[in-house]
């Protein structure tokens, strides 16, 4: 999560917005994660694990995923680490 916390740090005043979707069954731990990682965004969980709707409307069949979506709705990207996250978001917001 630290690359994906300073690449909100960059590009959030250029327009990149993150909603985190947890797949945790406990809320606890997930709001104690969220606060122990310094993560500013919107979170949110239907606390039931690989049960969630999520899973299934986007196929996530592993964590972590993440998945760019452009202003329109449309997928751009996805599953980005480290320097290719940064790179993306840099062709797409700058």
């Amino acid at each position: 999560m630290p690359n994906v916390v300073a690449a909100y740090e960059k590009f959030h005043t250029k327009g990149l917005e993150i909603v985190g979707i947890s797949l945790d069954g406990q809320k606890e731990p997930w709001v104690k994660a969220i606060a122990s990682l310094n993560m500013p965004w919107t979170h949110l969980s239907e606390l039931k694990a690989w049960e969630s709707l999520v899973t299934k409307v986007y196929k996530i069949n592993a964590i972590p995923d993440n998945l760019l979506i452009d202003p329109q709705g449309k997928i751009v990207a996805r599953d980005l680490r480290d320097e290719d996250l940064h790179a993306k978001l840099a062709e797409l917001l700058e």
